[in-house]
């Protein structure tokens, strides 16, 4: 039985402006294991605050080297709005894991070095002296942009609708997650647009998302197993952690794999796929007029 969306009965807001809002979460007397019995899904929901700070950044300094070559006003004030969230995004995430992973003797450097050679080296603009190669390098990167955007709207709709609350879940730990999930539905459309603007490919499209759930699969399977492997409050193996990760998606606390990886994925593959069909921007807006933490953020 599903579980029934939150929020998802709010009016329709139509379009909305892109805005960052300057957000603080104090997480110095948040526990490690903030779902408390469940130190797997605490795990591998606060692996996001590793891999996002790089990815995020890259995403900035993508859309800032296209930016000047954009000629369409509305695009251009939703890609400086989509910048303002990411770069935030980065921020407060990176904030996070020192004051509340690092603190707790979590030592993130190993995924950190992966993640940042990523996104520094293997991903980092064209620098051939012909403008066309370098545009086709930019296309290729913006499309890559979108597809992994794909994912991060499937996460933030996810967080929205997930049954941390009903766990007991630490409320600062679940409003950061949901303020971001929420900011991302809210933006989904905006990489997607830009990534058609510059070259409405759909077979870069889907060599794009072939290029994206790999990097996914692979960064969410390391990276948990190394979380838990390095927790200094657990000792399970890979099968029981596995297992765990069965059992909290079960639960509603982390997304199915299957959903995540199958039918979401599969969506993208469409020739008619939209974003909008990702999330409900209703619902993102109507949590973030709720978020103690939005409710007092500086735009």
């Amino acid at each position: 039985m599903l579980r029934p969306r939150r929020f998802d009965t709010e009016i329709d807001p139509g379009p909305v402006q892109i805005q960052a809002r300057q957000v603080h979460f104090d997480v110095s007397d948040v526990p490690l294991h903030w779902i408390p019995g469940h130190p797997v899904a605490s795990n591998m929901i606060s692996l996001l605050n590793v891999v996002l700070p790089a990815a995020e950044r890259w995403f900035v300094a993508t859309f800032n080297e296209a930016l000047p070559l954009v000629q369409d006003p509305k695009l251009a004030e939703d890609m400086r709005g989509f910048i303002g969230q990411e770069a935030t995004h980065a921020d407060v995430h990176e904030q996070v894991m020192y004051d509340f992973m690092v603190n707790h003797g979590v030592n993130p450097q190993p995924i950190l070095d992966q993640i940042e050679y990523m996104f520094t080296k293997a991903l980092a603009p064209g620098t051939s002296p012909d403008p066309k190669r370098r545009l086709n390098n930019l296309c290729e990167r913006l499309w890559l942009i979108a597809a992994l955007e794909h994912y991060t709207a499937v996460l933030g709709d996810f967080s929205l609708n997930s049954a941390w609350d009903d766990h007991g879940a630490d409320p600062t730990m679940v409003d950061l997650f949901r303020w971001h999930g929420a900011e991302e539905v809210e933006h989904r459309n905006v990489a997607h647009d830009v990534a058609v603007y510059f070259r409405d490919s759909y077979f870069d499209r889907i060599r794009a998302m072939t290029l994206a759930v790999t990097l996914m699969f692979a960064f969410f399977q390391r990276g948990m197993r190394y979380l838990v492997k390095t927790d200094p409050q657990i000792d399970i193996g890979w099968w029981r952690t596995q297992r765990l990760r069965c059992r909290d998606s079960e639960l509603g606390l982390l997304p199915k794999w299957r959903t995540v990886f199958g039918s979401n994925t599969l969506m993208y593959f469409r020739p008619g796929f939209s974003p909008e069909e990702m999330g409900s921007t209703a619902q993102a807006v109507a949590y973030l007029a709720s978020s103690p933490a939005a409710r007092t953020a500086r735009l």
